[in-house]
């Protein structure tokens, strides 16, 4: 009887993407919680179920993911705290500011942490722009942030781990062919979006920068509807 002829098998990610995948994990991670905004909500949650279904390591992706939103998160905090709500008006449109002041106000780092955990449509940024410009104080903004973190990307990496193999296996099956194209548009979109995110925020800050946290809140720029990163 003849040796039974082997098909390719064709991966939806390559083997070093794979490797270095955590290091991708924080840098999206990182950024989806800065100023930078992201135009794909969930993108580091994704990034985790897809590496985690191809043999990740969870404890690691859940680690970058924790250390680099824990970073950006900072970031946002720092800024808005020297910018005050100048730079809040800048970024959050003027319906959000209404809804989540005065949660942020009432709840400080709590309303910070929920908002960490909640999946989309939540929005993110506003609450930690929010924090850094009402005075919510480092430790428990931190500690709000990282906590909140562990619990949503741990589960993420623990349903890739268990579940997303299958997912993953039905992907590449019925869209063989067309998996690597949507991958590689996925990650295109992000590498796009991170440029223009960081192009805008130096351009934001060199028209003069921000109002003082201490003085009235400036008017946002007629028209102006920012979008507001998950």
């Amino acid at each position: 009887m003849p040796a039974a002829q082997k098909t390719p098998h064709h991966h939806l990610m390559p083997g070093w993407l794979i490797h270095l995948g955590a290091i991708g994990v924080f840098v999206v991670a990182a950024l989806d919680a800065s100023p930078i905004p992201l135009p794909l909500p969930g993108s580091t949650d994704v990034l985790i179920l897809l590496l985690a279904a191809h043999r990740g390591n969870p404890w690691i992706l859940t680690l970058a993911a924790v250390t680099g939103s824990l970073c950006g998160a900072y970031t946002s905090w720092g800024a808005a705290k020297k910018g005050g709500m100048g730079m809040v008006q800048r970024y959050v449109p003027e319906r959000w500011l209404g809804k989540l002041e005065p949660q942020i106000k009432r709840h400080g780092a709590l309303a910070v942490g929920l908002a960490c955990v909640l999946p989309p449509p939540i929005p993110l940024m506003p609450f930690l722009l929010l924090a850094g410009a009402l005075g919510v104080k480092r430790r428990p903004y931190l500690i709000a942030v990282g906590t909140a973190r562990i619990v949503r990307y741990g589960a993420m990496a623990w349903l890739g781990a268990t579940y997303g193999r299958r997912v993953v296996h039905a992907w590449e099956q019925y869209l063989s062919g067309w998996s690597e194209v949507i991958l590689w548009t996925f990650f295109g979109v992000l590498i796009a979006a991170a440029l223009f995110g960081v192009w805008k925020y130096r351009r934001d800050k060199q028209r003069g920068g921000y109002a003082p946290s201490d003085s009235p809140s400036a008017p946002a720029p007629a028209g102006r509807e920012e979008a507001v990163s998950r």
